[in-house]
């Protein structure tokens, strides 16, 4: 699933910055990265217990420029570029333009319920998680696609869940 995602980041950021100041070469390079960058971004959130902020972003819940993992994002993407040459203040206005779009075609993959999409699954994120965590990710799933197997309470379900897991 994580190819997958990141295949699409890589397509839609080569797209957005097709026209910048960087040449072919460093902007499929700045691409790359920066897709990579995220991605990592995205497992070292739900690793770490931030499985909410991920369905946060990922769900439309709340605005996505107050999303940390937005923020890092749009960082990591203006860090890649500056050290593909671009300058702080181009790299900066390049990431503003096309974080928002980045992110909105993976929220868009994790809602879609076509079939073609089926590989962005956070279920498939959930079993790449060792441990309890994963089982977090997957009611955050069954919350974006409209209530998870067994579990009806929503938030509480998952805060609860999560309690049970870190015995707290």
């Amino acid at each position: 699933m994580f190819e997958n995602l990141k295949q699409m980041a890589m397509q839609r950021l080569m797209a957005k910055m097709a026209s910048n100041a960087l040449g072919a070469t460093e902007t499929q390079e700045a691409a790359t990265e920066g897709a990579n960058g995220i991605m990592d971004l995205i497992k070292s959130k739900v690793a770490g217990g931030n499985a909410a902020e991920v369905k946060d972003l990922f769900s439309g819940g709340g605005d996505m420029e107050s999303n940390s993992i937005f923020q890092e994002a749009k960082g990591k993407l203006s860090q890649v570029l500056q050290a593909k040459g671009m300058s702080a203040e181009d790299a900066e206005a390049e990431a503003a333009n096309t974080a928002p779009d980045l992110i909105a075609g993976m929220k868009e993959k994790f809602e879609s319920n076509d079939e073609a999409d089926n590989a962005f699954d956070l279920d498939g994120l959930a079993n790449m998680i060792p441990g309890g965590l994963g089982n977090i990710v997957k009611n955050v799933a069954g919350s974006l696609k409209g209530g998870a197997d067994g579990a009806a309470g929503g938030v509480g379900d998952l805060l609860g869940k999560a309690k049970d897991i870190f015995g707290k």
